[in-house]
């Protein structure tokens, strides 16, 4: 009897230690402002908090306490929330307004806030975090590892975790999870911040069988896709920027009245448009290291061209610059692209070339 008292006892204090979050409807008043460490585009307004729209951006803190709020603005989002690097929820279009964690230890703890999901249509809001009066304040340590992923939807990590190629729009964008795809995978093994500069679609000279939009080059320089403030971060300076391009470029046949007229011509133009883009990039990261790769798609065009890229780059003495040919993949996720487990393939690549190339590491984080 005494034995199944204490067994229910001790159940009864787990189940009361169990986290929750949650909307609720009015915030406390006395509110105290937690600092956030933001990792990837932002753009602070002092009314509506940090606005996002770039993948995979998230939001850290750290305090002392049993309960911790943030507020989100309105938007089509997916919002993980993990709580000392655990996910607790999941949130999918949560609703604008405050949300309380609680149900914590009361010990020291980190939070995150992290999109997962991809947003082109416009762009959301974090309004930050708070603690309440028994919170306290604490520093969050910062990470020596940066790594930046720039690409289409497979940086994107677009319907990687559907079990289907056959998706909806709306599909496609609930089964997509950044912070499963092969950028979070890598830079989780490296205890790296990562940024995921990518949009789906897009090429270097070239959109998804010609559309007309903002290439990646032409939208990378933005904080938001409205190209109205460029982004000049002054605590992002990577020492790994991998890229993979192209598979929008060479996926689908030349339509009439593109300016292109021939294969040859739209190959010419991407090899120098790329080179350029990484000049561009090198100009801003001098000690940066570039691992550009790519898949055995389009029949092998896709991987022929960086190659050229990188070749050509070299011939004119750079010399951080990797080409890494991804061949294998299952292409399991919506429209054929990649899966978690071609995410997890991928990443072992890159993390099998970083640890065989340490320098890696040896860049400055921001130039002196």
């Amino acid at each position: 009897m005494m034995t199944a008292l204490i067994g229910a006892l001790i159940a009864s204090s787990a189940m009361a230690e169990e986290t929750r979050v949650a909307a609720i409807s009015n915030a406390p008043a006395n509110l105290t402002a937690l600092p956030a460490s933001t990792v990837g585009r932002v753009l602070k307004d002092a009314a509506k908090g940090y606005q996002y729209q770039w993948p995979g951006v998230y939001f850290d803190a750290a305090f002392e306490g049993r309960q911790v709020y943030f507020n989100v603005g309105a938007g089509d989002v997916i919002l993980r929330v993990l709580v000392d690097s655990v996910e607790k929820a999941r949130l999918v279009k949560p609703a604008a307004g405050w949300y309380l964690v609680d149900g914590l230890d009361n010990a020291a703890h980190t939070i995150r806030v992290e999109a997962v999901s991809e947003s082109q249509a416009g762009p959301n809001i974090f309004g930050g975090f708070a603690l309440g009066n028994s919170g306290k304040v604490l520093p969050l340590s910062q990470r020596a590892r940066q790594i930046e992923f720039i690409g289409d939807s497979h940086t994107v990590s677009y319907g990687n975790t559907s079990a289907s190629r056959d998706c909806t729009e709306q599909q496609v964008w609930a089964t997509t999870d950044t912070s499963q795809g092969f950028g979070a995978v890598t830079a989780r093994h490296y205890g790296a911040d990562y940024r995921i500069e990518a949009i789906s679609g897009r090429g270097v000279v070239r959109n998804y069988n010609g559309f007309a939009a903002d290439t990646l080059p032409a939208a990378y320089p933005y904080i938001l896709f409205n190209k109205a403030d460029r982004d000049n971060s002054s605590n992002w300076w990577p020492q790994l920027i991998v890229i993979a391009l192209g598979t929008n470029d060479f996926s689908t046949p030349l339509n009439p009245g593109e300016k292109w007229q021939t294969r040859a011509a739209l190959q010419a133009d991407y090899v120098a448009s790329y080179v350029d883009f990484v000049r561009s990039l090198r100009a801003r990261n001098p000690d940066a290291y570039f691992v550009l790769w790519a898949t055995d798609g389009a029949n092998g065009e896709i991987q022929a061209e960086v190659g050229k890229v990188v070749a050509k780059l070299k011939a004119a003495g750079e010399e951080r610059v990797h080409f890494m040919p991804v061949n294998g993949l299952t292409f399991g996720g919506c429209h054929w692209h990649p899966s978690v487990a071609d995410d997890r393939t991928i990443a072992a690549g890159l993390t099998a070339f970083v640890d065989a190339h340490p320098e890696v590491w040896a860049a400055r984080k921001k130039p002196q």
